[in-house]
């Protein structure tokens, strides 16, 4: 019997509304698969299995009275638990918000309930979206780190406990987790999704992340979300993509089977067709990295202000110090960092020149043994600052053969063709 939890989003939403599944079974089928993982893998923060067949089943009388509310109809979603919800807990994964009952939805996932997606649960977050590790374990193998902070929505997405999943991305918590856990990872270009109702960590880098088992199917929810069509379903490309390997300034910190991805994927892709080269970053963002640091700090000293001054003991010891770090950074300090942000921006895309994409590695290799860190956030940092559309897929296994991610790079806005060459690497590449 199929196990309908196995299902692509893309292909859960086709057989429902072909009526060949109902929501019902399929929201049932993931419940089951919580039921017999989560205790081990931890992914979920809050599910109310009941609560949850409930949508399905109106969403399903819906549909045989009439038509789908969108093209995700019926399926279910995993939120991060940063996000606002009216009928569950938002507790953003620190002791200071336990019990925390919001009165409305974060704007996605208000907008994803409206289109007829079925609010699954809440998963983990590392506290206050942090570097602070969270109970989540990686599926693969339970003694590594699925990464951080989006671990729960990565865990649930690759043990198939939810097609979809929502989560963000500050620093690297989109695609190092996705990289860690073997699903597909879509950081937009900056504000391309609602951030209204998230808590917010960083103004000018906090982005929504989606990550599924598919490239169409994280395309699907951007396109559900903005109503386009693009990203609905997503454009030809020319058949000699120009794709440029990158490497970053931060190359030295590649392990060894993070460069062999990177090897392998520049000979494979150029025997499909497509026109593979080296690409060296201008020296002018050998300074993005630090410049991000800067600006995260200071941002995320003035977010959490609140629960530095009134609840500062039940902050994690090490996020207490770059709270305080940050607030101690100069105004001229953080306008120098921005300014080095602005200036690079408006150079990438005419520095990619005839790239259609990057490729770039998503994390300095496979997932790090122990819970005690959520893993380098190091190679995402560029990127997060960039404000660029990246997609993590993955392509390769490390030695102890947990996957290994690459992430597609585009220029800003330019999410459609990012996510189309995103899908046809992956096709290309997968194990």
């Amino acid at each position: 019997m199929t196990q309908l939890n196995k299902l692509t989003a893309s292909d859960a939403a086709r057989k429902i509304a072909k009526r060949e599944i109902s929501s019902e079974a399929l929201v049932r089928d993931c419940l089951e698969r919580i039921a017999q993982r989560d205790r081990e893998v931890q992914a979920w923060q809050f599910v109310d299995p009941e609560a949850a067949l409930a949508q399905a089943r109106v969403l399903d009388r819906e549909l045989q009275q009439g038509s789908a509310r969108g093209p995700l109809h019926g399926v279910p979603l995993g939120v991060k638990d940063i996000f606002d919800t009216f009928d569950m807990p938002s507790e953003y994964g620190s002791p200071i918000y336990k019990g925390n009952r919001p009165v409305s939805d974060a704007g996605t996932v208000a907008r994803a309930r409206h289109a007829g997606m079925v609010i699954l649960g809440k998963t983990v977050t590392c506290e206050l979206a942090t570097h602070v590790p969270s109970r989540t374990r990686n599926p693969h193998n339970l003694e590594h780190t699925p990464g951080g902070s989006s671990a729960g929505s990565a865990a649930a997405v690759a043990d198939c406990m939810t097609q979809l999943a929502i989560g963000t991305q500050t620093v690297g918590s989109t695609i190092r987790p996705a990289s860690f856990c073997g699903v597909v990872g879509y950081k937009p270009t900056f504000n391309l999704l609602s951030r209204a109702g998230c808590k917010t960590e960083g103004d000018s880098l906090d982005t929504v992340g989606v990550m599924a088992r598919s490239v169409p199917d994280v395309a699907l929810y951007a396109g559900t979300q903005t109503n386009d069509a693009r990203l609905i379903s997503l454009p030809a490309l020319d058949p000699a993509l120009r794709i440029g390997i990158c490497r970053t300034f931060d190359s030295d910190l590649m392990q060894a089977e993070t460069a062999e991805a990177l090897e392998r994927a520049a000979r494979e892709l150029a025997r499909a067709g497509a026109r593979v080269g080296e690409f060296t970053l201008p020296e002018a963002f050998r300074p993005l990295r630090e410049a991000h640091r800067t600006v995260a700090n200071v941002e995320m000293s003035r977010s959490y202000s609140d629960e530095l001054y009134r609840n500062p003991d039940q902050l994690y010891p090490t996020l207490r110090e770059r709270i305080e770090e940050g607030a101690q950074v100069t105004g001229e300090e953080y306008a120098k960092a921005q300014a080095i942000g602005h200036r690079c921006r408006a150079m990438l895309g005419e520095a990619m020149g005839e790239c259609d994409v990057l490729l770039a590695p998503s994390a300095p290799g496979e997932a790090p043994k122990g819970l005690a860190s959520t893993g380098s956030p190091a190679l995402n940092q560029i990127w997060t600052f960039l404000w660029t559309p990246t997609v993590t897929v993955p392509v390769h296994k490390g030695p102890n053969g947990l996957p290994v991610g690459l992430q597609v790079c585009g220029r800003m806005g330019d999410d459609p063709r990012t996510l189309a060459a995103a899908h046809w690497i992956h096709q290309r590449l997968a194990l």
